[in-house]
């Protein structure tokens, strides 16, 4: 309670007592409360068993019984019609569907659908698995977003990371991929109907960039091999260039050559759309020039699609009879996956001449080796998704419950179709929004474009050249190295580098899950650190008398990593100054019951040496925690009277 609470928050607080004391409320209104009497000449509010702050409480066997009622009223609002629009979107914006909303969404559909067919083959590398399950993985779940996505902007399948951290888990393992896509699914629909949707908030923004800049440059290396048609493995940045360095003497030139070419073309084509001719404003622009500048964004955004073809071409043009004058990605299957429930073993696989070529896994032995990415992927396609959601939400809130239970059911779909891992992918929501995409139904036609590809042109991917899709890739994921941010977080907030750099150096040198677990723990600890060590703003007050005072006002909660610095620094103020001491409670907004003991054990140490302790505003949570360890404490809510009991305190030298 605070001297200037409202009316409403007044009459909530029942104080036992038997003299009365008036608080005047904003309103000008005044408000009985009833307080005991510290001593026969001093006023004020005493703690313990004279002063007890009730604000309704129950036993514990009336909370016990009143967990019945409590889940009949959730399964109820469950129920209603508000929730049932909350979590599937679709019946919100379907009803208001009209014909510009379907030809924004064809429009944009197709053309991230153009983005999504070289992405997924390239990203399928990526992650170690044939091309196809990047494919596999593009289109039921564009499907299942159209339902229950909240966002238009976001385009649902396989991503840079997350192929990255599938082939960390699963190794190249189709059947590990294809469970990893089921139970990060479940995982994800689990905690988005637990409301988990929160723990994104424990990756802070340095954290998640020095993620992101360091899974950037280990996807680039990955794609360096293809790019040199050379072999090379590992799962770590260093791995991955000490593996380079060894095999480099093998480079193909062709494949290089093709692959440098790539990025430098891709990198030009990237500039073709902010090319603009005629005048800036589109209305004062001739048809001719509209015609040009449509054409010239379409073909920067189609970019991707536009190299996979010409090189393809190349590819099957120099074709001979088996002779490949490139690395190619070589047969993908065609027509669409079979429908299967996700695989739950690994089966034994041996050669021709019976050796094991992989042993048989058990479900107890494929958990076991996914370990701690069951709650990595899931948390990593969480922020990928937000982070689409609030680029293009135009200040609307972002929904971090939903997303989970779209993107989870997404994947849970994917995995009966064999995809493995994904989520909302930045470069393609951004496609999606610059294309003009009204609704989530913009993922229908992605989707069948994709279905498109797998049942007509698989026979066409034989010859896509390895360096081709190494190229796009690379040119993809270099804007992803976050650079920019370094500067403004050095002039906003030097220390917030340490993590955001302790996380890139985590990620490049030891297994992902551990890097962005030495940032959060070193985001953790900052942030312990900042709780364990207050500000305390000192003054040196005078009641109307004449009387000398310290006012101490710490500048947040009082909780047990800083109730014994503060217990030091007041002591010491306390000693130093040898007068009253006075705690203005205004910003401790709560406490604990260790604080409750060190608080104790701070009055007794001013009552020892005669030294007057009083509080000031103290909040009725933090009252009721101090009451519960039966504290004998001195409370005031009006400076007039803090300074009649110092006044009279130091007058008849009562103890504190």
């Amino acid at each position: 309670m605070s001297r200037t609470s409202s009316d409403t928050q007044l009459d909530k607080v029942q104080i036992k007592s038997a003299s009365v004391y008036n608080i005047h409320g904003l309103s000008g209104s005044q408000h009985s409360l009833s307080v005991p009497p510290i001593h026969k000449d001093v006023v004020g509010y005493r703690g313990s068993n004279e002063f007890i702050l009730t604000d309704d409480k129950q036993s514990t066997m009336d909370q016990i019984k009143a967990i019945g009622p409590w889940a009949r009223r959730k399964c109820k609002n469950m129920c209603r019609r508000k929730i049932l629009y909350k979590r599937v979107p679709v019946l919100n914006w379907l009803p208001k569907y009209n014909m510009d909303d379907a030809v924004g969404d064809l429009v944009a559909g197709i053309t991230v659908g153009l983005t999504v067919i070289p992405q997924a083959l390239a990203y399928s590398s990526i992650a170690g698995l044939p091309a196809a399950y990047g494919l596999y993985g593009s289109f039921i779940g564009c499907f299942v977003y159209i339902l229950l996505g909240s966002c238009k902007d976001v385009p649902m399948g396989p991503t840079a990371i997350a192929s990255l951290l599938t082939f960390q888990a699963c190794d190249g393992v189709w059947q590990r991929a294809v469970l990893l896509c089921f139970l990060t699914g479940l995982i994800e629909l689990l905690m988005g109907l637990f409301g988990l949707g929160f723990l994104i908030d424990f990756v802070s923004g340095p954290v998640s960039s020095g993620f992101t800049s360091a899974v950037s440059l280990i996807i680039l290396s990955s794609q360096v091999k293809d790019l040199l048609g050379i072999a090379a493995k590992g799962n770590t940045f260093i791995e991955q260039w000490s593996s380079i360095i060894d095999d480099i003497h093998n480079t193909q030139v062709g494949d290089a050559l093709m692959g440098f070419i790539c990025i430098v073309v891709l990198l030009l084509m990237r500039l073709l759309p902010r090319i603009k001719v005629g005048p800036p404003d589109a209305c004062d622009q001739s048809v001719a020039q509209k015609i040009i500048n449509k054409s010239l964004w379409l073909i920067g955004t189609a970019r991707n699609a536009i190299i996979v073809v010409v090189c393809g071409g190349i590819g099957a043009a120099f074709y001979e009879n088996g002779k490949e004058p490139f690395r190619m990605i070589g047969d993908v299957p065609s027509g669409l996956p079979s429908v299967q429930a996700p695989p739950f073993s690994v089966p034994e696989v041996r050669d021709a001449n019976g050796t094991i070529v992989q042993e048989y896994e058990s479900f107890g032995d494929l958990l076991q080796g996914l370990g701690s990415m069951l709650i990595v992927i899931p948390l990593i396609a969480l922020l990928e998704n937000i982070a689409i959601c609030k680029a293009f939400a135009d200040g609307k809130p972002v929904d971090a419950t939903q997303e989970l239970i779209a993107i989870g059911v997404s994947n849970i779909a994917n995995s009966f179709v064999q995809g493995y891992p994904g989520t909302g992918a930045l470069s393609r929501g951004a496609v999606n929004n610059a294309s003009g995409v009204r609704t989530p139904f913009g993922g229908l036609y992605t989707g069948l474009l994709v279905i498109l590809a797998l049942l007509f042109f698989t026979p066409y991917f034989f010859y896509i050249p390895r360096a081709a899709l190494a190229a796009i890739i690379i040119a993809a994921v270099i804007f992803m190295i976050e650079v920019r941010v370094v500067k403004p977080m050095w002039r906003s907030k030097k220390t917030d580098l340490i993590p955001g750099i302790a996380t890139f150096i985590a990620c490049l040198a030891l297994p992902l899950e551990y890097g962005i677990l030495v940032g959060i723990g070193l985001n953790i600890l900052f942030i312990l650190y900042h709780a364990a060590r207050p500000k305390i703003h000192m003054d040196q007050a005078v009641t109307p008398c004449g009387v000398k005072y310290l006012m101490l006002t710490p500048d947040r909660c009082l909780i047990f990593p800083s109730v014994d610095y503060v217990r030091n620094l007041i002591n010491k103020h306390g000693l130093k100054s040898q007068i009253p001491v006075v705690i203005d409670c205004t910003h401790i907004y709560g406490a604990d019951f260790t604080a409750a003991q060190v608080i104790d054990t701070l009055i007794k140490d001013f009552k020892s040496r005669n030294q007057l302790l009083l509080f000031l505003n103290l909040k009725p949570s933090v009252g009721n925690v101090f009451e519960g360890a039966d504290l004998e404490y001195r409370v005031f809510y009006d400076f007039e009277q803090l300074d009649k009991a110092i006044q009279e305190c130091r007058r008849k030298s009562i103890p504190a």
